[in-house]
Order: C-alpha cells, then structure tokens, then sequence
C-alpha cells in the first residue's frame, strides 16, 4: 500500500529533494509497485507523479487516461500535447535540486535502471540533479517484516529437510547398486517442496562432478549424470512457503559420495568456506560498528580470500544477491565484479552470501541468507557447512 509519509521520511533522511516515479506501458515495475498500480489495469500513455519531501505530492498524465493516479494523494495536470509533457515536467522538477528516479549512472546498477535513457535525458535537461532512488527502492522493495522473517525461518527448516532427503537418496541407490541421476533427485526435491506448502521459480540444481563447475548447471534428461561412489556433488536449491508475501530461502550444500573426502576437494571447499565466512564477518563488524555498509565492501571480502589462495580467475560471480518474495530481490547485491553495488546494506533485508571456485573437473559453492534485523543484529540461515559432507558415512 502506497505510504506517502513513510516516502518522505526516507527523503528526508537520504538528503533527497523528491521522488520522480515514470511510467510508459508497465515498464518500470519498481515504481508501479511502490505507487500500487502493478497489475492493475494496462496504462498506455505516460505519467509522471512526483513525491516531494515536504508538501504535496503532483501528478502528470494524459488526457485519455486521467484517471491513472487518482487513488493517490496531490494535485493533478492533465497533458495532450508533447509539448506540454515536457513543459509539465519541467515545471514538476523546478522547485528541487536532487531528485530521485529509477536510474543508475552508466547503468552500474541494472537492476534499478528501468527509465529509458530519453526519459532521463528530457529531466536533466531542467538542470536537476538527478539521483539513483536504488537505496528508496530498497526501503520499500527489500524490507521484510516479521511474519515475512517467520516464514523465511520455516522455509529454511523445509530447505534443510529437503537435502537431508537429498543426501539419503544418493546413498540408497549407490548401496543398492542402483546410482540415482541428477534429475531423479531433482524430482525428489520438488516434491519435497509440494508436500510442505512451498512454491519456487525454478527446479533446483543437483551437479556432479564438472558440472559442479558450471555455476548455472541445469539437470536435463538424459543428458544428466548418475551420481556414483567416488562423485563430489553440488546441491543448490531455493523455495518459499507459497502464501501471500512469502520470501525466499537460498542454500547451496557440497557432499562426496563416500566415506572419506580426498584433499584436492577438502583443499577447495576450506577456502570456499573461509571466503563466505569473511563475507560474513565483514557484515557482522559493520553493524556491530554501527557504521554503512555497502554490497560491494561485502563482495570485496569474499573475493579476496579466493584471491590470496590462487583462484581469483575460477570465482565467476558476485558474492550474493539481495532476496525477497523473488529469489533475486530488488535490494543490495553483494557485488564488485558484475557491478559496482553502492546500495547500502539495510536493516530488515536479507541477502545471499555465496562464493564459489569453479574448476573444469569440479567446482565448489557454498550458499547461506544472511538477514539484518530491525535492530541491526545479523542473523545467518542456511545451516554453514564447514566440512563437505561425506555422504556414505552420514547415511
């Protein structure tokens, strides 16, 4: 629901003059969400409605569809003309010097980027300071509330159970001699989830091998693999309960199909291990200083214990990525390789911290959620793995 002072109150403390929200045609979903329009009716012309930090909120929109914003509070301008679209623009900006839209410089942050490139030009040509609304976008995209930790909480008991019946079907069928596939515990898995009221966008990956070492590996059949005494296994799945606003659980687990877990692959998985740890760490110091965080400070951690230990070139992703009611949310990422992520690191949001070396024979990833509560106190989900599992001796 649309909360116009909570939006001025977050104006006020990022030192912004205003929020300009655009639309054309359902493009920029983060603003039709905030403004509460996202699925409901089909806008085919442009709006503008910009929310200062103090005083009335204005909108701009066309004459054919006036009613856009009426269920929004401030004063309306109705346009037909282009020309008068540029001139109610300027006239929307005048009054402020830094105002805030769905736009990222050099478009370092894509995931915030949903103004077209003329858009942002026909606005900075009123001689605004135009700014990037990622960390507004946040306040009111990323934030959990409670029940949205709750249910965070018991996806993450499903997500444990599931690979608790992930490992002892491996160890089954190689006992019984009948090696299952990765698609078999694949299904499995996605089962698990329909039993216990979860939903997700995607099946999970189950990867042997080197297709461990391929960080978006994806099961097909009969071109998966068995999975056999001796195999190093990669298990990363992601589900939420399927209720109203539910919020997502994100774990990536190791386990070796044996009793003892060579060197070559213990030797990796530590280092792997220590970099999510640092990252993790690097967290915890922050708010326990009480001081700004951001996503790429967090990606820096990680990255440079992979680093010092030789594998710099084999860790080919960012660290993490924010989570919400979608697996990859609309907070800070944990990033200083794909992008360049200033977005602060904020209370009530949560994110993945998820390093991996990937290697032509193997790769190895571990993945937990980390979650900043209200009082700045860090909780980790995801159950740490500190040592691959050895899946034969276990079960």
């Amino acid at each position: 629901m649309f909360d116009l002072k909570a939006i001025q109150s977050a104006l006020t403390e990022l030192g912004l003059d205003a929020w300009l929200f655009y639309d054309f045609r359902g493009n920029n979903t983060l603003a039709l969400r905030i403004l509460d329009l996202d699925g409901k009716g089909m806008a085919s012309r442009r709006f503008f409605y910009l929310v200062p930090a103090k005083g009335t909120p204005k909108k701009l929109v066309h004459r054919i569809e006036s009613g856009t914003l009426d269920h929004l509070p401030g004063e309306k301008k109705v346009y037909l003309l282009w020309q008068e679209l540029e001139a109610g623009v300027k006239e929307l900006v005048a009054p402020f010097k830094r105002v805030a839209m769905e736009y990222s410089p050099k478009n370092a942050i894509p995931y915030v980027s949903q103004v077209d490139g003329g858009t942002i030009e026909l606005v900075k040509s009123t001689r605004v300071s135009l700014e990037s609304s990622g960390d507004l976008i946040q306040l009111f995209e990323a934030t959990w509330d409670e029940e949205q930790w709750k249910m965070h909480l018991e996806a993450d008991a499903h997500n444990d159970a599931a690979f608790e019946l992930a490992w002892k079907m491996m160890a089954d069928g190689v006992r019984a001699g009948k090696p299952v596939s990765e698609v078999g515990v694949q299904a499995a898995i996605m089962e698990h989830f329909k039993r216990h009221g979860m939903t997700t966008y995607h099946p999970p990956i189950v990867g042997v091998g080197p297709h461990a070492g391929d960080p978006h590996y994806e099961p097909v059949p009969m071109k998966d693999s068995q999975i056999r005494e001796g195999d190093l296994v990669l298990v990363d799945l992601w589900a939420k309960m399927d209720r109203p606003r539910g919020v997502y659980s994100d774990i990536t687990r190791m386990g070796f199909m044996g009793k003892t877990v060579p060197d070559e692959y213990t030797k990796v998985f530590n280092i792997v291990r220590d970099a999510r740890d640092a990252a993790v760490d690097c967290v915890k110091r922050a708010f326990k200083e009480k001081r700004p965080l951001h996503g790429w400070e967090v990606d820096d951690a990680s990255r440079n214990v992979i680093q010092k230990a030789g594998y710099g070139e084999y860790f080919v992703h960012r660290t993490g990525h924010s989570i919400g009611q979608e697996t990859h949310g609309n907070g800070a990422n944990m990033d200083n390789l794909e992008t360049h992520d200033e977005r602060l690191i904020m209370k009530r949001t949560c994110f993945s911290v998820e390093p991996g070396i990937y290697l032509p024979e193997f790769g190895v990833r571990l993945e937990v959620d980390v979650f900043v509560d209200g009082d700045g106190e860090v909780h980790v989900t995801g159950g740490p793995q500190s040592e691959v599992l050895p899946i034969l001796a276990k079960y």
